[in-house]
């Protein structure tokens, strides 16, 4: 099956960590420097700016929400009320930049990071030789207090994450390994049983989303293109977008309205020259599952 998504809304640089929440979608635009909303009609608003490029976001149990802040690697947190401050300082943790990060039901957080400044090295080296010889990264956990630890070492460019209904699998995209690995997830939030929930060919997988009959959807970074890939990597179905996919989210009121978003590159000195970004949509069979 494959079918084809329609443009939402545009006007944005480079839209990322799409959450479904109240009735919008809440995004991160790393050039504007804000996190913002969209609802299903289409009309766009600044939720708040912040004095980065934010990435990933989520929400504690107590409706704070917590924001990755790239190049200072810290994740922030702003009260019900509008407070901002600093939840935890990842600067010890990530090699670079920091990215997506997945929010549990207790208000843990496990947040990715690049490993390396993956866009000089892409300039410099070329796409080939980055994925065949690039440093690791670590995912880093933080409890609800703000407690920093490290939850895996060795992954090639932890993305988009996810984490099953029950609570008891995380599941993160690999992107320069092509593919999705699943950990459990124990009652401290320790990770371990590390194992290839799905290779990926030619794919490379930015943000995910999880759907009720176990499949992910898969943003692919490097083509127009959003896939839904079954465990073991069965491609299951495919929609098109405009451009280049980075993430996507299920959402709406019943779940199943995939939002995509799209933009012609990830290069910072193209995608913050121009607004050229979009939020693009399809509506699937299978409703959002687990979290985010």
């Amino acid at each position: 099956m494959s079918r084809t998504a329609r443009v939402l809304c545009d006007g944005l640089y480079f839209g990322e960590g799409p959450r479904w929440r109240d009735g919008r979608l809440w995004f991160s635009d790393f050039f504007a420097r804000a996190v913002k909303s969209v609802s299903p009609k289409g009309d766009v608003r600044v939720e708040f700016e912040i004095d980065d490029a934010p990435s990933g976001l989520g929400w504690a149990p107590d409706g704070s929400m917590l924001i990755v802040a790239m190049s200072s690697r810290r994740v922030l947190k702003r009260s019900p009320a509008g407070d901002m401050s600093v939840h935890a300082d990842l600067s010890s943790v990530a090699g670079f930049y920091c990215n997506d990060m997945v929010v549990d039901s207790t208000g843990r957080a496990y947040v990715g990071n690049f490993g390396f400044d993956l866009h000089r090295e892409l300039e410099t080296r070329g796409e080939a030789d980055v994925v065949a010889n690039h440093p690791t990264a670590k995912l880093a956990r933080i409890s609800p207090e703000g407690v920093i630890d490290v939850a895996v070492l060795d992954l090639h460019f932890p993305n988009g994450t996810v984490i099953t209904p029950d609570g008891k699998t995380l599941i993160v995209a690999e992107s320069l390994a092509a593919a999705l690995t699943a950990f459990d997830v124990g009652p401290d939030g320790a990770l371990s049983g590390r194992r290839l929930w799905a290779p990926l060919g030619s794919r490379v997988p930015d943000g995910i989303a999880l759907d009720s009959a176990g499949a992910i959807w898969v943003a692919n970074a490097f083509a127009p293109e959003c896939a839904r890939i079954a465990p073991g990597g069965e491609v299951l179905e495919t929609i098109a977008t405009s451009q280049n996919c980075f993430a996507c989210m299920l959402g709406g009121d019943d779940g199943k309205t995939l939002f995509m978003m799209t933009a012609p590159t990830s290069l910072p000195e193209i995608a913050a020259a121009a607004p050229n970004g979009r939020v693009e949509i399809a509506t699937v069979e299978a409703p959002h599952a687990g979290l985010p």
